[in-house]
């Protein structure tokens, strides 16, 4: 029987793990974790806290426009922080990130103290809404 999440999958493009290492692993403050020899520059895995579940990244196909492709979807994981405090600095570092650019730096970020980019409605919990560097839909979640 399925008792959880070892770990979700995304995509960014070819070439571009230090990125994936700055917006996830110092950003967000997931804790890398070593990847199988023979794919060391070809993925990247972080652990989510003690959770035994994680993050891998990996390469999507070079021949597509990826921020596009990314853009077009609305699959996406979802982070679950602890505390609306811990929600409030994680959304105000990933907007920071954005606002500051450089390697790694977020496509989108909701920016703090305002409206959450996702559907609205009572049964939601606090949340918000960002895309990495390669497009991808990442929420954040209490």
């Amino acid at each position: 029987m399925i008792t959880g999440l070892h770990h979700v999958n995304i995509l960014v493009p070819p070439g571009t793990l230090g990125a994936a290492n700055i917006f996830y692993g110092e950003t967000l403050g997931l804790t890398p974790r070593v990847v199988p020899a023979l794919q060391a520059h070809s993925l990247a895995w972080f652990d989510i806290a003690s959770s035994g579940q994680q993050l891998h990244v990996a390469f999507g196909r070079p021949d597509i426009d990826f921020t596009d492709e990314a853009r077009a979807a609305r699959r996406h994981p979802c982070f679950r922080v602890s505390t609306i405090e811990q929600l409030e600095e994680l959304r105000r570092r990933i907007w920071d990130h954005y606002q500051r650019g450089g390697e790694g730096a977020p496509s989108e970020a909701d920016r703090p103290g305002g409206d959450n980019s996702g559907a609205k409605g009572q049964e939601y919990n606090p949340r918000f809404f960002a895309r990495d560097y390669a497009g991808n839909r990442l929420e954040f979640s209490l």
